[in-house]
């Protein structure tokens, strides 16, 4: 079964739709026949890097909130983070434009790393506070998951990967997905929002029942769950 998941590294719902998605497959008696694809989609692409500024000041900035507002709406997403087991430090989190980020996931694709890589960017972005759009940072995450590290400074230094990016953004406006995370299973059900894991369940095992039954089926659109879109996240 192949699921495509579009995401972004500065969307928080992407992080805590990835551990309610892990959660699902946990408990499906065929995991070991799923394969992920980790797709680009860019929350904000004229976003400007800026290490001096954390993530609440940016939101309270774009949205016109108080800083109070604004730590409260990442209070709010911090607390559901820790349900699923993670640990948001937003007030850490670095503005970082993540283009880059996204061209070091197609190099990790390359060798199959790359939802090691997700979960590592995931992890510096949100928890650590690292400035996930700097090449030095995107080297040494490269490197911890078994990227060779000078192919890594070859590709961060041109333009590799440019055009799978774009693709993948583009693709996400052909599917369906104005917001992430978005899951995708077989081209056929989508999944929007990082929904609670029996939603996952339930769409694993459709999907799974119509492959050994080789029917077409068709598209079911799910939209209710917490995602993040250019507009912001609900």
């Amino acid at each position: 079964m192949k699921v495509e998941i579009w995401s972004d590294v500065m969307c928080p719902f992407c992080y805590i739709g990835k551990r309610k998605f892990e959660l699902a497959l946990e408990k499906f008696p065929h995991r070991d026949k799923v394969e992920i694809t980790w797709k680009s989609f860019q929350l904000n692409p004229d976003m400007v890097t800026d290490p001096a500024k954390n993530t609440t000041q940016y939101l309270a900035e774009v949205k016109g909130w108080s800083l109070q507002q604004a730590a409260d709406a990442s209070n709010y997403v911090t607390d559901i983070a820790k349900k699923v087991g993670l640990t948001y430090n937003l007030d850490k989190a670095v503005v970082a434009n993540s283009f880059d980020a996204h061209r070091l996931s197609h190099l990790a694709k390359k060798y199959n790393k790359q939802d090691a890589l997700e979960e590592r960017l995931f992890l510096a972005y949100f928890t650590e506070g690292e400035n996930t759009a700097d090449h030095t940072v995107l080297r040494e995450i490269g490197v911890e998951i078994g990227l060779e590290e000078t192919e890594i400074k070859s590709m961060l230094a041109g333009n590799e990967f440019t055009a799978e990016v774009n693709m993948d953004i583009l693709e996400a406006q052909m599917v369906g997905a104005r917001g992430v995370p978005f899951f995708v299973f077989e081209r056929k059900y989508a999944v929007s929002g990082a929904q609670d894991p029996a939603a996952f369940e339930q769409v694993l095992n459709t999907v799974w029942e119509e492959i050994e039954k080789v029917k077409p089926v068709e598209i079911a659109l799910t939209t209710d769950g917490e995602s993040c879109g250019p507009e912001g996240c609900d």
